[in-house]
């Protein structure tokens, strides 16, 4: 699919969060599919170096950048507008938006990481989901990818914060899957949304960080781009309202 004439040739790809390590590789990704890529995060530096990468890894490739508040949603609707008004078409919202809290035990849980992980992963969605939902319908491939973790089907005691967020996070977008199912008629969903679950993440910083350690379980940032690409390889009705492990399910 590297050679840019796939599903994703021309495909307008939004991506929220993408200033990340999983938001770069991301951006190599869909580049190299020929994607036109609509990059955003909240941290100027890092979104240019994760855009400006992958202009130099796949020349002739249109990726741009724009530092959006997403828990602002007129900021996100604008995002969308802005986007379909100067290309035409929104082909997909790719929710890459992290941040984790945890304690040393179900006791010891601190509220304020719900607040904060109520923001970062759950109300960034809420967001972008509805912004982005009409251009998605719109659109003769839209997808929206989430991005979850195992945590949320299966939460552990220092974690209640985190997996209650992800576990909201899969239910607004199933509910996001239901609706284009219902706008999809007889002929089914031609939209889809779908929530790749991982354990983690980690990537090559990572491992040069702690040479020893074995990540068990773990998704590449690299693979997950490829997941992320893979979506669009498969019809709305196999994708949609479905959760694709990239990990054991617990």
């Amino acid at each position: 699919m590297g050679n840019g004439n796939g599903a994703l040739e021309g495909a307008v790809v939004a991506v929220a969060g993408a200033g990340g390590a999983a938001g770069r590789a991301a951006l190599l990704r869909l580049a190299e599919a020929g994607a036109v890529i609509v990059a955003s995060d909240n941290d100027p530096v890092r979104l240019a170096e994760a855009v400006d990468a992958a202009r130099y890894a796949h020349g002739g490739a249109t990726v741009t950048g724009e530092p959006v508040d997403l828990l602002d949603l007129d900021a996100a609707r604008a995002w969308a507008a802005e986007t379909e008004k100067e290309y035409g078409r929104i082909d997909g919202m790719v929710h890459l938006v992290g941040g984790w809290r945890g304690s040393a035990s179900f006791p010891q849980t601190d509220l304020a990481d719900w607040e904060l992980l109520e923001k970062l992963l759950v109300r960034t969605v809420q967001h972008t989901s509805l912004a982005f939902h009409d251009a998605l319908v719109r659109s003769d491939r839209g997808r929206f990818v989430l991005i979850s973790a195992a945590g949320a089907a299966k939460p552990t005691a220092g974690n209640a914060a985190y997996g209650a967020a992800k576990a909201a996070a899969e239910a607004w977008t199933l509910a996001l899957a239901d609706a284009f199912r219902k706008e999809g008629g007889e002929d089914g969903p031609a939209a889809a949304a779908a929530i790749l679950v991982v354990k983690a993440l980690v990537h090559d910083a990572m491992r040069a960080e702690r040479p020893n350690a074995k990540f068990a379980g773990f998704t590449d940032v690299k693979d997950l781009a490829e997941a992320i690409a893979g979506v669009w390889e498969k019809p709305a009705s196999e994708v949609n309202g479905n959760r694709l492990w990239l990990t054991e399910k617990p």
